[in-house]
């Protein structure tokens, strides 16, 4: 089912995002950078591992992960936690935990667009084409 997600995504919107890095306690300087970045996603898959890696200008992030298997994610912003991607409904929802504080990430393929909404407080919505 994750099949479908495999492929080269590239962001051409985005909402809310700074109110979002703000919410999670990221700096001024760094949530402007990460404004201005319009990140790739790659997500391709080994066997049972799925990896998504996100290229910016910026910086670059990578994660491995089995479904429904915590691992230890150190996030683009530096926060270290404790994850677990599940399949859900069709959408791939990735659970971050950190300091008694929860942020979902869910990724979900709607008319041939890959639709990211992230949620803590705060809730983000980012689009991106593809895949190729």
């Amino acid at each position: 089912m994750c099949n479908k997600f495999v492929g080269s995504w590239k962001l051409i919107s985005s909402e809310n995002f700074d109110d979002y890095m703000k919410e999670l306690g990221v700096g001024l300087a760094t949530r402007k950078l990460g404004n201005l970045a319009r990140p790739k996603t790659i997500i391709s898959m080994k066997g049972d591992e799925v990896t998504v890696r996100t290229e910016s200008t910026f910086k670059n992030t990578q994660i491995t992960f089995k479904l429904g298997q915590e691992f230890q994610e150190t996030t683009a912003d530096g926060r270290k936690t404790k994850t677990v991607v599940t399949l859900e409904k069709g959408a791939l929802v990735q659970v971050q935990k950190w300091n008694g504080k929860e942020s979902t990430i869910r990724r979900k393929l709607i008319d041939g667009r890959m639709v990211v909404v992230s949620t803590n407080l705060i809730k983000t919505k980012t689009t991106f084409k593809g895949p190729k």
